[in-house]
Formats: structure tokens, C-alpha cells, sequence
């Protein structure tokens, strides 16, 4: 397929495109200390460039260095000594053919309380003292920093100058630090002052050589946070009626064409739904239909383009999709737009392949194709695209790891990361290929799972002679069981895209094949690497062995057929309330979920959680926590309530257990002291997420010598 629209040359105002796709802003924070574009922002913006994007967006810059920050490493363009900086990166953008916009942003009420009273110093501290500011931030990135946002946990948060907002409204659903941050409502003197900082922002882009401004109006961020009547609650020239909720941007959009001149491209980035309703809030905050309108009011206050998008922190899940949301969902939005403008249309939304992006184009649905984790996955989706190579795109499968690890890392100044593309936002410490200087030395990889996968297509890259071993009949390990439950069906992706590389860079598999220590050895290797995984851990209770017990991985991989039975489910982490989904899609089950902790999925994946709960509950699953498996019988379990100590039985036909996994390793004891260089990565280690496999398997075979 030849993809004429993506190749499409575009227009936005008076700036030309070379084609129709659109890296929007992802706020990984690859920032310097201080909001500088340095060494790291700079590569990982100009690798998507030499993909061939042809418009890039910067995440979230801010327009002050005080109320307006959110990182340490976030940019800024609140003074004039950040356009030299930003100057370089446009350069070297500029130099692959490609046309920057910076976004710019402030988070209004989503926002750390902690960190933006500590803004100031952070900053200095990042610019001139180094040492002091790697303390300060090993402080920031700790636990207790996110235990001292949170009022009820702490009485630090009391003195903080509050966030923000066009109203004293807090977030207030969530279960992370940044909900229920002091929050107080801007003055009408306040407002004007932001309005300003965001024009001489807008001019310090244009002085930079930058091609355009994007004004981040949606997310929940301050300036959707005017539209919205859900954070909005004024009764002043502000608040009310839609032309009062729209006044801040319209003035913002006025201000700044004065300053940058009738021509220079204004983009506005615009929340269309908030979907309060999907969390139990019918009728609260903005949705579509006066999100169309807000649209139309854009277009006549001046913009150039919208860039639609949706949710807000406390909708979370609309704004950046857990893998379960369907490809596509989001274009029905968009195309409500398209309908009723005559600007440009940028949309994302579970757009993952070329020939659905240039479907969404001949039919009309948006202008331009915008993609934002998908270039972090792969940022030469575009290039590959153009070259016929869409099958060797590496597909993004919104596990949420970038988020989870930008909201991790990004208090202690560190980036996001990627669980498919370990080089993401480290693009400058580690160059596209590497060292070739394998000499064809073997290395011997056992296992076929994501980590061994990501192994074997580095060294391959290196010139090493890779040959992979799996017992399986295919590749992709732990994969085979994630993708199995309701709607994970994208989790089989990167077996074929992971598989498909390494193949491409010349490692050799043999499948169906146990790899035997007294093989491995013949072969003289000069390393090895196991990639072995892990098994079930199972419960030291009696009855555990019984023909009526199961693992949570016998459900899924279908070695089991359970049907219309009442189950009780022990281990309510995401693997199980995932088998728990499983058996009630696909057997009409009736499930009992059990854990000894406080809380459901303790220590979970936020969004991935919020996401399957609900659709439990709904579907009639009890959660039972506090509860202590005491013994397994053939019609039931005994069950101890940990608080009040008391045992119960409860009749059931059948016992699933998820209790975690337990290294399989043994191969590694064989081959110690028998072989030079063993490694062991993974599950093999330690169970975790995709990144915990292919991040270290990648770091492992970039720096093997």
C-alpha cells in the first residue's frame, strides 16, 4: 500500500507539512534540569524526526517557572534564556526535513502542591549545583514525598500555597498523590497575568525559530479547566455561559496574535469530552456536544488548527487509554469536529497502523494523523510506512508503562520509559544500533519471551551469532498468557513485531526445544542468557494438590474448561482480577475474589485496575479482602478473616489461585561455574511487567563485551 494521504503534503495556517502525520505531545520529561532542551530532549526529538514525522509536538512547556511547573525536567519558555536552547533543538529538527510546535501548558489544579512550592530552588539548584540538586531530586523521586502530598496522610500539605484553578475544586477522584491537593480559585488580576505569560511565551517560540505554538487546552489542565462546569464554578466574566468559560483562551489567542503577528501558526490542543459519566457522574463536567461548540468558538477566536483530545486526571483512562479501549474509539469525536470547522483537525486515538490512519483520512475523520505512544514505541512509523515496511512497525500496545514510569521517575528529574522500545528518552546514551563488534562470538539465549526476544535482536545487530532456544511450540513466553483475558488481544503484538526483528538481524530459533545445560556447553558459547521465566508460585495450605485446584496460568492458557461453576479466586492482583474477567467471559462463571491485603490489586497498575474493577463489580464478583486461605477441600475453602480472627467455609466447585510466580532458574545453578558469562534476566529474576524483561535484556546486551 502506498498510503497517498499519510505521504500528503498539509497546511496548517501559513506552515506546510510534508505529510500527514503528527508526533502530539507525551509528557516523558526529557528535559534538562531547569527546562532546558538539552542532549537527551534534543535525540529523542530528532530520532522521530529522521522517522520521518513530519510535525512534532513538544509535551507540556510551561509559561512560568513557578505556578506553571510540573517537573524538573519539563521545558519552559517563561524567560528569555530559554530561547537559545530551544533554538539549538529547532535546528537540528529542522535539519531532517521536520516542523516543530512547542506546546504550551499549565496544569492548573493537576498538580503536585509539594513540587510547585519547591519550584524555584529545584531549579536553581538543577542549574548550579549539581551535587545538592542529585540529593534534592533522590528526596523528590522518594515515597515520602508523594505521603506529603496528600493532606489526609500529612499536615506538611496544610502550608502549601495551593494550586491554581478557576475554582477552589481539588481533584477528588484518584487514588494517587495528586488528588486532593490544595486548590484555590484564580483572581480575575491573576488571570490576566497568565494570559499574559502565555503570549510572551507564544513570542519566545516564535523567536526561537520554532514553526508554531499549540495552546494545551484539554487534558484537565487550567485552560479546559475554564471550559469545564465541572472546575469552573465563577460567577464573573469567566464563568457561566460558554462564552464566558471560553473567555481565557479567547483573550490568550488575542493576546498572543498581537505579539507574534497575523501569520505565525496557532494551534490549540481542545478537550471535547471530559466522560465523567464512564466514572458514575452523569451530567457533570463537558461533553461532546458542547465540546463542538467550544470547537466552532476556537476557530473564530483564532486557531489555526485543534487538536482534539478528551478526559481529564480524573477520567484518566479517556485521556490515555489502557489496551482494552478499542482501535479507533476516540474518532467519532474527532469527526464531530471536522464536521463543524473549517480548520485543519489533528486527532490521536488507538491509531496504531499505517493503512488505519489512511483509512481515517480518505473517509474524512481528521486532517492530520496524530500519534503519541505509538512514536514512542517505534519512531520510525512513518519512514517504514513510506518504504513498505509497515509489518516491521513495533506496534504500541498502551500497557501504560510511559506513564506509569513518567509519573514515577519525573518528581526525581528522570524520564519515562518504554517497555517495547528500551532506547525511548535514552536515545542519546544508547546511538540506533550500537557497537558491531560481535565477531560472530555465539551467545546462547534460552527463552523466547519478550526479554529473550529483545536480547537476541541487539546482539544480532551486534554481529554476534544468536541462537535462541524456546520449549514452546512459538515465541513470546508470559505473552501467551496475557493476551488472553477480555479485550488484551494487542498483548500478542509484540511477539510478532519482537520476533520478527530479531529474525530480521539474523538470530536463529529453534523451537519446540528444551535447551539442556549439557547442550548449551558443547557449544562453547561465549555467554548465555536465560531467559527462562517463571512458574505459578502455588499455596502452602492443605488440599492445595486437589483435582478441583487450579493456577491462575492453567485458566488462561486453557488447560482448564470451567463452566457455570461458583469459583473462589485467591489473589486479587491484576493476573487474577484478569482470570476472574476470563471465566466470566468465557464460561458465564460465578467468581469470589479473596486477598489478605487492605486494598484490591495493592501496588497495581493505577489505570489497568480502575479499568477491569468496575467491569467485575458489574459483573457480579464479590471482593473479599482481609481473608486468609486456611485449606482447600473438594466442595469449598476454609477462609480466616484477619481482623476478627473467625474461620469460615464457603462452598465453591472449583479454587483458582493467583499468587505470583516464582523464578524458574535452574538452568542457572547447572551452568554456575561451568560457563564464564551466565545471565539471567527477567522473570527469571524476578516477575514484573514487560519492561522489567526487556529493559535490563536490552542494557545486557549493549554492554556485553
Amino acid at each position: 500500500m502506498h498510503y497517498e494521504m499519510l505521504q500528503k503534503e498539509g497546511k496548517i495556517g501559513t506552515m506546510t507539512v510534508k505529510n500527514r502525520l503528527v508526533m502530539s505531545g507525551v509528557g516523558v520529561m526529557t528535559g534538562d534540569p531547569g527546562g532546558r532542551p538539552g542532549k537527551r530532549e534534543i535525540e529523542y526529538f530528532k530520532e522521530r524526526a529522521k522517522g520521518d514525522v513530519g510535525l512534532l509536538i513538544t509535551a507540556v512547556t510551561r509559561i512560568n517557572d513557578d505556578t506553571g511547573a510540573v517537573s524538573p525536567t519539563q521545558l519552559s519558555m517563561a524567560d528569555d534564556k530559554y530561547i537559545a536552547p530551544m533554538a539549538e533543538m529547532v535546528k537540528e529538527i529542522h535539519a531532517q526535513g521536520s516542523k516543530l510546535v512547542v506546546q504550551l501548558h499549565h496544569p492548573g489544579r493537576q498538580n503536585f502542591a509539594l513540587f510547585a512550592n519547591m519550584a524555584g530552588r529545584i531549579f536553581r539548584e538543577g542549574e548550579k549545583h549539581p551535587v545538592r540538586w542529585g540529593k534534592m531530586r533522590k528526596m523528590l523521586g522518594s515515597s515520602d514525598t508523594a505521603a506529603m502530598c496528600d493532606p489526609p496522610l500529612s499536615t506538611v500539605a496544610k502550608l502549601l500555597r495551593p494550586n491554581l484553578a478557576p475554582s477552589a475544586v481539588p481533584l477528588a477522584y484518584g487514588d494517587t498523590a495528586i488528588y486532593n491537593q490544595p486548590t484555590r480559585a484564580l483572581t480575575v488580576k491573576e488571570i490576566l497575568a497568565l494570559e499574559d505569560q502565555f503570549a510572551q511565551a507564544a513570542l519566545r517560540v516564535k523567536k526561537s525559530g520554532a514553526d508554531g505554538v499549540e495552546f494545551h487546552a484539554a487534558h484537565g489542565y487550567l485552560i479546559s479547566e475554564f471550559f469545564s462546569p465541572h472546575t469552573n464554578r465563577r460567577t464573573d466574566a469567566y464563568g457561566g455561559s460558554l462564552e464566558n468559560r471560553t473567555r481565557f483562551l479567547k483573550e490568550i489567542l488575542e493576546k498572543t496574535r498581537a505579539l507574534v503577528g497575523p501569520d505565525y501558526p496557532l494551534l490549540v490542543r481542545l478537550n471535547v469530552d471530559e466522560f465523567y459519566r464512564d466514572i458514575g457522574m452523569p451530567g457533570v463536567g463537558l461533553e461532546l456536544k458542547e465540546g463542538v461548540q467550544i470547537a466552532k468558538l476556537t476557530e473564530a477566536y483564532g486557531a489555526d488548527a485543534i487538536d482534539v483530545s478528551c478526559g481529564t486526571y480524573e477520567t484518566l483512562n479517556h485521556l490515555m487509554e489502557v489496551t482494552t479501549y478499542p482501535l479507533g474509539w476516540r474518532t467519532y469525536l474527532a469527526k464531530a469536529v471536522k464536521q463543524e470547522v473549517s480548520i485543519p483537525v489533528i486527532a490521536v486515538g488507538m491509531i496504531r497502523t499505517p493503512d488505519q490512519a489512511e483509512s481515517l483520512l480518505e473517509n474524512g475523520s481528521m486532517d492530520f494523523i496524530g500519534l503519541g505512544r505509538p512514536l514512542i514505541a517505534d519512531p520510525y512509523w512513518m519512514k517504514k510506512a513510506e518504504e513498505g515496511r509497515s509489518e516491521d512497525i513495533v506496534r504500541c500496545i498502551a500497557c501504560q508503562t510511559c506513564k506509569m514510569t513518567q509519573m514515577k521517575n519525573a518528581p526525581g528529574g528522570e524520564t519515562g520509559r518504554c517497555a517495547l522500545n528500551p532506547r525511548a528518552c535514552h536515545e542519546y546514551e544508547y546511538p540506533p544500533v550500537g557497537r558491531r563488534n560481535g565477531e560472530q562470538r555465539k551467545v546462547v539465549i534460552v527463552g523466547a519471551g519478550p526479554g529473550g526476544l529483545t536480547a537476541a535482536r541487539e546482539l544480532a545487530m551486534r554481529d554476534f551469532d544468536v541462537i535462541v532456544y524456546e520449549k514452546e511450540a512459538s515465541a513470546g513466553g508470559q505473552l501467551h498468557l496475557a493476551d488472553k483475558p477480555p479485550c488484551k488481544e494487542k498483548y500478542a503484538w509484540p511477539t510478532v513485531d519482537l520476533l520478527r526483528a530479531a529474525e530480521k538481524a539474523g538470530a536463529k530459533f529453534l523451537f519446540g526445544h528444551k535447551a539442556e545445560a549439557e547442550e548449551i556447553l558443547r557449544q562453547n558459547p561465549y555467554a548465555v542468557i536465560l531467559a527462562t521465566g517463571s512458574r505459578p508460585r502455588g499455596a502452602s495450605v492443605p488440599g492445595a494438590s486437589l483435582p478441583n485446584v487450579y493456577t491462575a496460568a492453567q485458566i488462561l492458557r486453557g488447560d482448564a474448561e470451567l463452566r457455570d461453576r461458583d469459583i473462589l479466586l485467591f489473589g486479587s492482583g491484576l493476573t487474577g482480577l484478569e482470570t476472574a474477567h476470563y471465566l466470566i467471559k468465557n464460561g458465564g462463571n460465578r467468581i469470589s475474589v479473596f486477598d489478605m491485603s487492605k486494598t484490591i490489586a495493592p501496588g497495581g497498575p493505577m489505570q489497568q485496575v480502575h479499568d477491569i474493577v468496575p467491569k467485575l463489580k458489574k459483573a457480579g464478583v464479590a471482593f473479599y479482602l482481609n481473608s486468609k486461605l486456611q485449606e482447600i477441600t473438594e466442595s469449598g475453602a476454609y477462609i480466616e478473616d484477619l481482623p476478627s480472627k473467625t474461620r469460615e467455609f464457603i462452598r465453591a466447585d472449583a479454587v483458582v489461585l493467583s499468587l505470583g510466580v516464582v523464578p524458574e532458574n535452574s538452568l542457572a545453578q547447572q551452568l554456575k561455574g561451568k560457563c564464564g558469562r551466565v545471565y539471567s534476566v527477567g522473570d527469571a529474576v524476578k516477575g514484573g511487567f514487560i519492561i522489567d524483561a526487556t529493559l535490563p535484556a536490552f542494557e545486557l546486551a549493549r554492554s556485553l563485551e
